[in-house]
C-alpha cells in the first residue's frame, strides 16, 4: 500500500460520504442495483473513491447479474489488491485498492 494514501480514520471520516466510508473502511457493501454505476455504460476510468487511483478501464465492465460494477481486469495489475475472506462462513477473494487499501468489492468465481 502507498504510504501516501494511508491516512487516520478521522481523515477518511471527513473526506468520504457515510456511504463511501461504510464500504471503503468498513468493508460494507451497497444494496445490488442501487449504485449509480452498477449499468453505467459510458466509456471511462473508474477512479477509487478514496485516493483517486485509476483502478478499472470500462473497456473490461461486464454484466455479471449481480447488481454491482463488475471487471474481468484491473487497468493494471498493479492498482488492486486481493486478500482471502472468510467472514460469513465463506471463503472467498476480497478485492481492494491497492494504494489506499480501500474496500472494492470480492472477486467472482
Amino acid at each position: 500500500m502507498n504510504k501516501n494514501a494511508t491516512k487516520a480514520e478521522e481523515e477518511w471520516r471527513k473526506e468520504l460520504t457515510p456511504e463511501q466510508f461504510g464500504v471503503l473502511r468498513e468493508h460494507g457493501t451497497e444494496p445490488a442495483f442501487t449504485g449509480k454505476h452498477h449499468d453505467r455504460k459510458e466509456g471511462g476510468t473508474y477512479l477509487c473513491a478514496g485516493c483517486k487511483a485509476e483502478l478499472f478501464s470500462s473497456v473490461a465492465k461486464f454484466d455479471s447479474g449481480t447488481g454491482w460494477p463488475s471487471f474481468w481486469a484491473p487497468k493494471c495489475k498493479e492498482s488492486i489488491a486481493t486478500q482471502e475472506d472468510t467472514s460469513h462462513f465463506m471463503k472467498r477473494t476480497e478485492v481492494h485498492c491497492a494504494r489506499c487499501g480501500g474496500h472494492l468489492g470480492h472477486a467472482l468465481s
